[in-house]
């Protein structure tokens, strides 16, 4: 089987499928291109400063304040180079692109409080390490990092630090020493996974480029005067490109002429030979339907999901947590009651693993396994579950299961997971389920009329009746969107509201 990137562009909204061996494994979606934050740099204005907190307000010329920790402030002092030059020098390994790297290093140094760093009215560059989740407004961190094919450059912080998935010790080696030799200053870089085997030539080229770039956004930081934005991280499809289409993956398949353009355009500032890897999908069904990816989709916003054995788990995401709850369901085994929980358990752990990655859930999560009374099952499936989740680039955390069967874990959360990204709480019932949200509809209806009017006849009128709420944002948000879509099937689209529909339900008419 191959690993493919499936990549489908619209005006209104791309999304990019990973698929390993047949399977979806991980799903990224982008609305309203622009919006959202991540990796962005800007220069931010201290607004306020919470020393109760030790973390301040800050103003990075968007509707709301975003927030800013006191480990996420950087610190220029001389004793900061010392360490991470000690640290360069041993067996520390990090994952690549990981922005806390130098907030484990500040807990090892004495403790500074907010007010002693930063004051209000005070300009500082900030990037965005956590996207805006609910009332929550955007995490900052002053320890810039940018991403490039090859390597990572973190500016304000004289490291290197190798990929944990690049497992060669002579490679590693090999590897950092071409970056100790090429690098011109105390300047910290990662090497990325997609680097090994990879020349000097190659790697001193994303060198430049990244210094530049670095250059260039402190130029920027230099000649303004109120909060605004220096940098912006590129599009999810040319970050697909830059972090996801590795030598693993055989292909990328993208349904946008435009897109496909802009991808051969990047891949040719990097690596040329990626051109024969990239194709166009000009097929009459929509890239998803014909990958099947569209129905992982619809399965991914369930909260129960059945294993082969006939066990299944629950996942239910709240406020504050992310609880997963495993169940024996029809499962009963074949020899004893001790053996058929463990099986079930251990199906559930890949189930879960997989689950967390396709809809990137994030913060705490709470695993509910079936009790075992064996210590030794329990250490088996706590160390299953490690393993499981050793593919997932977001850092994870698990400590060691209760005596009641509990594993507590963290995941790495910068975006919305997809539940929260194409849902919203049920007003019909008062909040205790949750509907799709209404632009998630109107993508629905988009993809079912490029279904139903795909073939060579043009001409004629197409009525959609929609509730009144979709009516609205049809209208209000999405006119660009229809006219695009206009073009496409080569019809009018006349929407209809109906008071007596449900908000999720609608109809296309001839």
């Amino acid at each position: 089987m191959t690993n493919e990137l499936i990549i489908n562009a619209r005006p209104y909204q791309t999304r990019v499928a990973l698929v390993e061996n047949g399977v979806v494994v991980e799903l990224h979606i982008e609305r309203d291109r622009g919006q959202e934050l991540m990796g962005n740099i800007y220069r931010g204005r201290v607004v306020r400063v919470l020393p109760g907190m030790q973390a301040s307000f800050v103003d990075i010329g968007l509707g709301r304040t975003a927030f800013l920790y006191v480990a996420d402030v950087y610190r220029d002092f001389s004793d900061l180079e010392q360490m991470m030059l000690a640290n360069a020098d041993g067996d520390q390994e990090v994952d690549e692109m990981d922005p806390e790297i130098l907030r484990d290093h500040h807990l090892h140094e004495a403790p500074l409080q907010i007010e002693d760093l930063l004051h209000e009215g005070q300009h500082i560059m900030v990037q965005v390490a956590k996207e805006p989740l609910g009332s929550k407004g955007a995490r900052l961190t002053s320890h810039i990092s940018l991403p490039g094919r090859h390597l990572v450059l973190m500016p304000t912080v004289n490291h290197i630090g190798i990929s944990r998935r690049i497992e060669d010790k002579e490679e590693r080696e090999r590897l950092r020493k071409i970056i100790s030799r090429i690098r011109p200053g105390p300047f910290g870089f990662i090497v990325r996974t997609v680097a090994e085997d990879g020349t000097e030539k190659r790697l001193e080229a994303d060198m430049d480029f990244l210094l530049k770039l670095w250059e260039n956004i402190q130029g920027k930081m230099e000649k303004g005067t109120s909060p605004a934005l220096l940098h912006r991280d590129l599009s999810i499809s040319l970050r697909a490109v830059r972090d996801l289409f590795t030598k693993e993956v055989d292909r990328l398949i993208i349904d946008s002429e435009e897109e496909y353009e802009n991808i051969m355009e990047f891949i040719d500032t990097f690596d040329s030979t990626l051109k024969y890897s990239v194709e166009l999908y000009e097929g009459p069904d929509p890239i998803f339907d014909t990958f099947g990816i569209e129905i992982e989709i619809s399965r991914a916003l369930g909260n129960k999901i059945w294993l082969k054995s006939g066990g299944y788990i629950v996942i239910e995401l709240t406020e504050a947590l992310t609880a997963i709850d495993v169940n024996t369901g029809s499962y009963v085994g074949k020899r004893n009651l001790e053996e058929t929980i463990l099986k079930t358990n251990i199906e559930a752990v890949k189930e879960i693993a997989y689950q967390l990655r396709l809809r990137n859930i994030g913060g705490l999560i709470v695993i509910d396994f079936i009790d075992m009374e064996k210590p030794s099952n329990r250490e088996r499936v706590f160390m299953a579950l490690k393993e499981a989740l050793r593919r997932d680039k977001a850092k994870t955390n698990v400590l060691q299961m209760s005596d009641l069967g509990l594993i507590e874990m963290t995941r790495k959360r910068t975006r919305p997971s997809l539940n929260r990204l194409l849902g919203n709480s049920c007003f019909y019932c008062e909040g205790k389920g949750t509907l799709k949200s209404a632009k998630t509809i109107c993508y629905e209806i988009f993809r079912d009329l490029e279904r139903e009017y795909s073939g060579p006849e043009e001409g004629g009128q197409v009525y959609v009746l929609v509730n009144p709420e979709i009516e609205t944002v049809l209208r209000e948000d999405e006119q660009k969107a229809i006219i695009d879509l206009e073009k496409r099937i080569g019809r009018g689209i006349t929407i209809i509201s109906k008071t007596n529909f449900h908000l999720e339900q609608y109809e296309i008419n001839p």
